[in-house]
Order: C-alpha cells, then structure tokens, then sequence
C-alpha cells in the first residue's frame, strides 16, 4: 500500500533538504521520492543527510514537470497556505493521510511539496485535487521542507497502520474509479479550446474562467464515468459547430 504512494518535491533549492526529505519518508515507511526540475541535482550533502535512507534517494525519479510526475496518479494532494483570494477542496494533515490511504489501493497517489521559498504556484496548485494546511503557530508558521515531509508522512502512516487495524472508515463506499491526473488534463483542454469556439472565453482575454472551473471540478470530483460523460458533451458542442460552418 505505501510503495503506492509518491512524495513528490517540486523545485528544490537546497540539495540537504531532498536528503531530509528522504530521511522523514522512510522512518515512515515510505519510498518513492520523484524531483522536479530540482535547483540541483541530489550531491554529496543530500547522502549525509539523508543517512540511513540513501536508498530512497538512490531511487528517486527526476522529471520536468509537475503535470509529468503525476500523469499516471489518480489523487493529487498538493501542500499550500489557505487562500483568501481562490478558496480550493482543503484537508487538515490528518484527513490528508487518511485520503492519500483510502484511494491508494485503486491508482498511485500523490503528496506534492512546493519550493521553500514560495511553495508551489497557482498553476501547480490547480493540478491538484486538494491542498493540505499544517496549523501550524499562525504566530511562527516557517516550516522546513524535511519538517513538513515529516508531519504529513507521520499522518499517512497513521492512517495507513488504522487502515490494516480495520479500525479505518470506509471514505468510498461506492468503491468509485476516478480519473487520472492526465485524464482531467486532456479534458480541461478539450473544455477550454470549445469554450473559446463558443466565445465563452475570450482567448485574448481569458481572465479567470478556467481557473474557477478547475476549482469547480475538483471540489465535485468527477468519476471516470463521469468525465466520460463530460467529455462526450463537448464533443457533441464541436461536432455541432463544425456541422454550422459547412
């Protein structure tokens, strides 16, 4: 079950902290460490200080991008102060692990941690399909990169040792199948470009339409069904417009 789910490190900075990193993930059980575009590549300080789990750093997959290191995940949970500005599906770290342990069985699944400067972006955080807040001291809330591994890999292995207790409510009862995170990708595309066909959009001047509606179906989380559905409808939109300009 843990060996399904992926720590993913977006950006990093400082090559000690993906050792740390590695350190926090294996005390709790987990291994698949994945790196995008990191500052640096994994170096002699990220062996020291990642001790006894050089192995998972041995291991670790560097991709390019976000959208690449998740593509086959069918749950995204990306790390990231509460907006006031674009409210999005939020977990507390408890609820995090206890997700992250319900839908692992099903598909992999994804923690996502952001730069130690400043996170991760807007367009990474839409790639999620929720956000998790540590509370921390609102007075004090600097958090290390390795410490917020760390807490969250704590409440996955929490959840994960409830779990294999039978003592874990069922969060699925209808034993759903969701969609990939490349699915959903393809079908923001295919909604975008026929919401610009139908100058719902305008492409000049897309404001924030797009990013609203990603909110709108993440909080829904759509089914493979579903989507399915969703995407047959836009279909049917092009099919119509192109049947008007015959």
């Amino acid at each position: 079950m843990l060996d399904n789910i992926r720590v993913v490190l977006v950006n990093t900075s400082h090559t000690g902290n993906i050792g740390s990193a590695a350190r926090a993930m294996k005390t709790m059980g987990l291994s698949k460490l994945v790196l995008v575009d990191p500052v640096a590549p994994p170096d002699g300080k990220s062996s020291a200080l990642a001790a006894g789990a050089g192995d998972v750093l041995a291991n670790a997959k560097t991709v390019d991008t976000l959208a690449e290191a998740v593509a086959d995940c069918g749950l995204v949970i990306g790390t990231s102060a509460r907006s006031r500005t674009l409210s999005w599906p939020m977990l507390e770290p408890r609820g995090c692990g206890e997700k992250l342990i319900s839908e692992v069985s099903k598909y992999p699944v994804a923690l996502v941690f952001g730069r130690e400067n400043n996170g991760l972006s807007n367009d990474e955080l839409q790639q999620c399909h929720f956000h998790v807040c540590i509370p921390a001291n609102p007075d004090y809330s600097s958090l290390n990169l390795a410490a917020a591994v760390q807490t969250l890999c704590y409440e996955v292995r929490m959840a994960y040792l409830n779990a294999t207790r039978n003592s874990f409510p069922d969060n699925n009862p209808e034993d759903a199948e969701y969609p990939l995170s490349q699915d959903l990708e393809g079908f923001y595309s295919h909604l975008e470009q026929t919401l610009i066909k139908t100058n719902f959009i305008i492409a000049n001047h897309p404001g924030m339409v797009m990013t609203k509606l990603r909110r709108l179906y993440n909080r829904a989380r759509p089914e493979t069904a579903e989507l399915n559905i969703l995407r047959g409808i836009l279909s049917s939109v092009d099919k119509a417009f192109k049947n008007r300009e015959k």
